[in-house]
C-alpha cells in the first residue's frame, strides 16, 4: 500500500472510530478494570474487561481525549474480544512495536494478520502521538495485571 493511501485510510479510520467508537460505555459486570491518563496531552481512558474461562468475553471503555486515543481504544476493544490473556498481551507488544518510531517495523504478513489494527502503523509518522495511540494498550496490560491505574 502506498504511503499516501495508508495515511488517507488511517485518517478515515481514526475519524470513524472517534465519532462512533465501538464498545464505548460502562461494563457493569467487569472482572478487570484499569484507567490511565496521558500526562503529555490529558487523554483519559478507563477500560473494563469481563474474562470468562480465560478469555476476554467483553471489553468496553469510557474516556475523553484526542481522536487517536479514542480510536485506538475502540480498535482495542474489537481486537481483544474473544482473545485469551496471552493473545491480548501479545497484541499489546505488537501494537507497541507497530506504532513506535524507534521499533523494528512489522513484516507485511504480520501486518496483514492484524487487519484494521495495522492502520495504526501510520502513527509512526507522528512520533508525538505515540503515547496517544498506546494509552489504551497500556491500560489493557494494567487491567490484566490487576492494577487499578496505568
Amino acid at each position: 500500500m502506498r504511503a499516501d493511501d495508508l495515511t488517507s485510510l488511517y485518517q478515515q479510520t481514526v475519524l470513524e472510530h472517534h465519532r462512533a467508537p465501538h464498545n464505548h460505555g460502562a461494563l457493569g459486570d467487569a472482572t478487570h478494570r484499569s484507567e490511565g491518563v496521558n500526562r503529555f496531552c490529558g487523554d483519559q481512558i478507563a477500560l473494563a474487561l469481563r474474562l470468562r474461562d480465560g478469555a476476554i468475553e467483553a471489553a468496553r471503555f469510557v474516556g475523553e481525549g484526542c481522536a487517536i486515543s479514542r480510536a485506538s481504544a475502540s480498535l482495542l476493544t474489537d481486537a481483544v474480544r474473544g482473545a485469551d490473556e496471552g493473545r491480548a498481551r501479545a497484541l499489546v507488544a505488537i501494537v507497541s512495536q507497530l506504532v513506535s518510531s524507534g521499533a523494528q517495523p512489522l513484516d507485511e504478513a504480520r501486518l496483514e494478520a492484524l487487519g484494521e489494527l495495522a492502520l495504526l502503523r501510520a502513527v509512526r509518522s507522528y512520533p508525538a502521538r505515540e503515547n496517544c495511540a498506546l494509552l489504551a494498550w497500556q491500560i489493557l496490560e494494567a487491567a490484566l495485571d490487576g492494577k487499578a491505574h496505568a
